[in-house]
């Protein structure tokens, strides 16, 4: 099955309070509307879903028939939706103040991770000290641009360096 981490990505979203139902049966509407779903039920269920009640109980049977124990971290899942967020925030559609809410709910469901410690941190002190808003749109851009780049959790953790992270202040 095609674009089955487009899913995990709308999954750990949608798990996180971050993230609409609407994505996930917009994946199964595109999956039945290129005829890849390979008879899969659940897809068809999903593309009919409404409510997280309905959509994240079919989308994990989906991501587990196919991934199974291949499922990808919750950390390579963070790090695809930090990428998202920062267009988002280039674009206007979030600020430092929205990515602060969000940050810091990730953070701790993450378990702080190392890559998230500064960018979680300038962001909150962003808010009220102009000093850190510059160390914190580096930050963003760096992390961003590595998770951008990542096929995985490994990849990104060989290029993240915490010493050298620009947002350092």
């Amino acid at each position: 099955m095609e674009q089955l981490t487009e899913l995990e990505i709308a999954v750990f979203q949608l798990r996180m309070g971050f993230g609409h139902a609407d994505r996930c049966v917009d994946w199964a509407v595109e999956r039945l509307r290129q005829d890849q779903e390979g008879d899969d039920l659940e897809v068809v269920l999903l593309a009919s879903a409404r409510g997280i009640d309905e959509v994240l109980p079919l989308a994990e049977t989906i991501i587990e028939r196919y991934r199974g124990a291949q499922r990808l971290s919750d950390q390579f899942l963070a790090g695809k939706f930090i990428v998202e967020l920062r267009a988002a925030y280039l674009a206007g559609r979030e600020s430092v103040s929205s990515l602060d809410g969000i940050l810091t709910r990730l953070y701790p469901a993450l378990a702080y991770p190392d890559w998230l410690v500064m960018l979680s941190r300038n962001c909150e002190y962003a808010i009220d000290v102009p000093d850190f808003e510059q160390p914190f749109e580096d930050e963003f851009r760096y992390i961003a641009s590595l998770w951008a780049q990542a096929e995985g959790l490994a990849a990104f953790e060989r290029e993240y360096s915490r010493q050298t992270s620009p947002g350092k202040y």
